[in-house]
């Protein structure tokens, strides 16, 4: 799906409730597209790619809605869902949507010291949320969505059975506390605004050990995670948290890969990261 279907669809779906949008503008364009219904204080989210290993993505965005507003109503720093157009996930023209409340986002961005700080306050709130899901569903789901059809995002049937391979033997060591997760917690979905920092994009949310959102975060190329780990206390050291490292850097290539499929600019790092994570 283009970006345009997907501003057509949120606009449509917005005009139902009353909101009219005739100066919308993309703000992303990525798995996901991102669309403020300007002049309205709202933010669509439209899954076009998502669909490529999430078939039904009714289920994530239900999920974030439901994460999003918990978090909210208990004063996490999080982006809320909208209170002007029902947050959905609505369905319209094939195409899966959600609605956000629009914030100023300024051009700020966290060093080590701030993504750690935020991201432990977000921890303190999920622990007090019930999860949805079994534990590390979504990273573990889309990965085997991946093995099973690689070929169509570029992959080699041999990287589709060593991906296959190490999931089974990492699956056991993937074992600790279960809790709410971001589930995708590096400090490009952490906004700087006028209000402080807060977390956006919880599509990834799911039950597992906090050592997922860590991991998130030690392998962004945002900033020295390593640094944003040692603010934190208690923190995992990188033999620790080998695990969920290596699932990290097997759900990034395939979700680059996907991306990939239909973005000829991505190619060359989605070839790269395949290799590198499956020969």
């Amino acid at each position: 799906m283009t970006a345009a279907a997907a501003v057509a669809a949120a606009r449509a779906v917005a005009a139902d409730a009353g909101v009219p949008s005739p100066t919308p503008r993309v703000l992303a364009d990525g798995v996901n597209v991102v669309v403020h219904l300007a002049p309205a204080p709202v933010v669509a989210r439209v899954a076009t790619r998502t669909t490529e290993l999430r078939p039904d993505a009714t289920v994530p965005f239900g999920r974030e809605v439901a994460l999003a507003g918990a978090l909210a109503a208990a004063g996490a720093a999080v982006v809320r869902p909208s209170a002007v157009v029902p947050p959905g996930p609505h369905v319209r023209d094939g195409l899966v949507l959600s609605f956000w409340q629009h914030v100023e986002v300024l051009p700020d961005r966290p060093g080590p010291r701030e993504a750690a700080t935020a991201l432990a306050e977000l921890h303190e709130h999920l622990v007090r949320v019930l999860p949805a899901g079994e534990p590390l569903d979504r990273p573990l789901l889309d990965l085997a969505a991946f093995a099973a059809d690689g070929a169509r995002w570029g992959a080699t049937p041999a990287q589709c059975r060593r991906l296959g391979e190490r999931l089974a033997t990492l699956r056991p060591r993937l074992a600790g506390e279960v809790v709410a997760l971001h589930g995708d917690a590096h400090p490009g979905n952490l906004l700087a605004t006028p209000g402080g920092w807060r977390w956006t994009d919880l599509e990834d949310t799911c039950p597992g050990p906090r050592e997922w959102d860590l991991a998130c975060l030690r392998l962004t190329s945002r900033l020295d995670g390593r640094a944003a780990l040692d603010g934190l206390p208690g923190s995992p050291s990188d033999a620790e948290l080998a695990p969920w490292l290596e699932l990290r850097r097997m759900h990034a290539a395939a979700w680059t890969a996907v991306l990939a499929a239909s973005r000829p600019a991505h190619r060359a790092a989605a070839v790269e990261r395949l290799t590198a994570e499956f020969g």
